[in-house]
């Protein structure tokens, strides 16, 4: 009885272990490597599993429209913060510092960084006014956002429009 008890526990923390989210150190030199070798910038997405404008943000990245140009512009990487309860085990270990460490933590979700291939940050989630644009929706908040990814990538005026159109979509 004694053993079988012992082979229990033992058998759920080798489960819990096999369970754990990659550390946000890991998602973030496999994103850099990639960024350096596809000669692109970072978009580094923190975000939480109940998070609505997370899901919002992801939908329009990922629209027939806007995935092609995501993907040729930026290698895109999600880190996992701010979970609640019986899914904080969706965290990235370290992905909350690294959040606070760019200003982020009182922030809201989501929020983003563009990063170049050494580890620079180029861009925050923030607009001039030191508010987190987070899934941009109006026109003001897409402009700043666009104007963001001009910045960092290459975008000619076509891209810029479908992009715009995308998050501008009343219909989501």
């Amino acid at each position: 009885m004694k053993y079988s008890k012992i082979i229990i526990i033992i058998t759920l923390f080798m489960f819990q272990l096999g369970m754990a989210q990659e550390k946000t150190s890991v998602v973030l030199n496999k994103a850099l490597t990639e960024a350096k070798a596809n000669n692109k910038n970072v978009l580094l997405m923190f975000h939480a599993s109940w998070c609505k404008w997370c899901k919002a943000m992801e939908k329009n990245m990922n629209l027939p429209e806007t995935k092609p140009i995501f993907d040729k512009k930026f290698v895109t990487a999600y880190v996992d913060v701010q979970e609640r309860g019986e899914k904080k085990v969706l965290e990235n270990p370290g992905g909350q510092e690294l959040m606070n460490k760019y200003k982020g933590e009182n922030a809201g979700l989501p929020f983003w960084l563009i990063i170049n291939p050494k580890g620079e940050v180029l861009a925050d989630s923030f607009d001039d006014k030191k508010q987190n644009l987070g899934a941009p929706s109006t026109a003001e908040e897409v402009a700043a956002f666009t104007a963001k990814l001009k910045k960092t990538a290459k975008l000619n005026k076509e891209e810029i429009q479908l992009i715009e159109n995308a998050f501008l979509k009343k219909d989501k």
